[in-house]
């Protein structure tokens, strides 16, 4: 929502000071429309040439995704520990192969249903059983997982971040993409040389409005747009990496309770739980019974 309430103000301030300055909105309104579908109808046909159909697709989903904020918190993260702990947990006390049981049948999981949220993102749940199948399977070189995690991170961060690098694209292209609507408009004036100086000053000022409209759709919608999507995807990637680091902690041969401390500390600031946070919470998970009964 704060991208939207920003970008009112930009425009509120953007034409407000044109009013107040003694500027007329009749030649910006009545050349807004032609300019408009000239500008935005070839930015959105260039974003289609450039792009696949599930990149389109998913446009709406990312959109959404911009306006809304991240979608991991403080509650998300300390979750997510909380589960990796219980796995953490479990192997250390009945081995690797009691893993199985669990990443098999995600569904049927006694461990997964005391998380719901993690269990029903199925990216990340995907991932869980994925590494804890290849630990199972006798995986023990830390370094060796973290690089392979890594890796596939990495792949899917770049996927994720396409979406925002086509809109920057676009937001380049839309200050030129004004300069063609202002030639057009030029064309048309000089098409009309023999007319009066009062229509020819008009249209030359309907021109205008289309290199103003591209710089302004440039730099005050699209590229803002495009740089709050790429900081909303790598926030939430954090969420899948916590995974690698907990894991990686885990091959080291550090105790389930260390595993979570050292995951605490890669969470993102805004949504780290302090110490006392999580170990509360990591001491409801071992005996939930006492918990509530404190």
């Amino acid at each position: 929502m704060l991208f939207i309430g920003g970008l009112i103000f930009a425009l509120l301030c953007v034409f407000g000071s044109f009013v107040a300055s003694g500027g007329a909105l009749a030649p910006l309104i009545m050349s807004m429309p032609f300019e408009l579908l000239t500008i935005l109808g070839a930015a959105v046909g260039i974003f289609v040439m450039s792009n696949s159909k599930d990149v389109l697709k998913e446009f709406p989903h990312y959109l959404r995704r911009t306006i809304k904020g991240p979608r991991y918190n403080k509650a998300a993260y300390t979750e997510l520990l909380v589960t990796l702990f219980r796995f953490m947990r479990l192997a250390q006390a009945k081995g690797n192969m009691a893993l199985e049981e669990h990443i098999e049948n995600p569904n049927d999981s006694s461990i997964f249903a005391l998380s719901p949220n993690v269990r029903d993102d199925l990216a990340t749940r995907s991932l869980i059983c994925d590494y804890l199948r290849l630990v199972s399977l006798n995986m023990d070189d830390a370094y060796q997982l973290d690089e392979v995690m890594g890796r596939e991170l990495k792949k899917n961060l770049s996927e994720e971040l396409h979406t925002a690098e086509s809109l920057q694209s676009i937001a380049d292209a839309l200050p030129a993409l004004g300069i063609v609507a202002a030639v057009l408009g030029v064309i048309k004036t000089m098409a009309s040389i023999s007319k009066p100086p009062v229509i020819l000053g008009e249209m030359i000022a309907g021109a205008l409005v289309g290199t103003f409209l591209g710089v302004l759709l440039s730099y005050g919608v699209v590229a803002p747009l495009s740089s709050r999507m790429r900081d909303v995807v790598m926030q939430d990637a954090r969420y899948q990496d916590l995974i690698r680091t907990v894991f990686v902690a885990h091959l080291q041969g550090n105790p389930p309770q260390i595993c979570a401390e050292i995951g605490r500390k890669d969470i993102p600031h805004a949504f780290m739980p302090t110490f006392a946070e999580l170990d509360s919470a990591l001491s409801e998970a071992t005996n939930p019974g006492a918990a509530a009964a404190a």
